[in-house]
This record gives C-alpha cells, sequence and structure tokens, in this order.
C-alpha cells in the first residue's frame, strides 16, 4: 500500500513537471500539419499516465505536433487485452503503427518509438 502511494505521488510530480516545462512545438505550415496528421491516422499510443518513459514519449509527441491517439493500459483497461492481443506483452510505451498496406508494427522502446517520430515527423 505505502509503495501505491509513494509511486502514485512521484508520478504526479513527473507529470507535473512534464507540464510545466514543455518546450516549444515544430511550426509547420497548415498544409504540412494536415500532411502530418494523415500519416498519423494509423498510429496509437499505449502508455501509463505517469511512467517515466511514456512521460518522455508523449513530450516527443507533443514537442512534433504529431496527433497520435493515445490508450491507457492499466490494469482492468480493454486497451490492456488490445496491447497483449497485438503486440504480445503488456510493456509501455507502445506505439502501434497501421501501414497502408494493411500490416501492424508495434514498438515498445521509448528511445525507438521517439527515434521512428523524429524520423517521419522531425523538421527537416
Amino acid at each position: 500500500m505505502i509503495v501505491k502511494l509513494v509511486r502514485n505521488a512521484l508520478g504526479m510530480v513527473i507529470v507535473s513537471v512534464d507540464v510545466l516545462t514543455r518546450w516549444s512545438r515544430v511550426k509547420r505550415s497548415p498544409e504540412a500539419q494536415q500532411k502530418v496528421a494523415q500519416a498519423a491516422q494509423g498510429m496509437t499510443l499505449y502508455h501509463f499516465f505517469a511512467c517515466p518513459f511514456c512521460v518522455k514519449t508523449r513530450r516527443a509527441i507533443h514537442k512534433l505536433r504529431v496527433p497520435i491517439e493515445k490508450r491507457s493500459a492499466v490494469q482492468g483497461s480493454p486497451y490492456r487485452e488490445e496491447l497483449i492481443q497485438g503486440g504480445g506483452k503488456v510493456q509501455v510505451p507502445c506505439l502501434r503503427i497501421q501501414h497502408s498496406d494493411g500490416r501492424e508494427e508495434w514498438l515498445y522502446e521509448s528511445k525507438q518509438i521517439i527515434g521512428y517520430l523524429n524520423e517521419q515527423f522531425g523538421p527537416a
């Protein structure tokens, strides 16, 4: 019980610091932002709200202005079952990418996810 309380308190501190220290966002023309939105339609981020690696990933998404659907994979959530069925394990953050050719890709490490997002949507 005490461990859960400490974990939740630390999580709230991490999230609060994240919100207070977000850096500037990538600037794009409305047309370029529309292309980013279209490219991101097949992406879903499975996350835990206060997980430090999830916060790091969400910060990158915010900075790059990529409108990715976010799904909480907490215990009891139907999205947790989606994560297990699709990706094979409960590990967050996880980015599900639905490619235009129909195949799915599941990226699990925050560093790998952020690298992929920078490659796809980073400033030229």
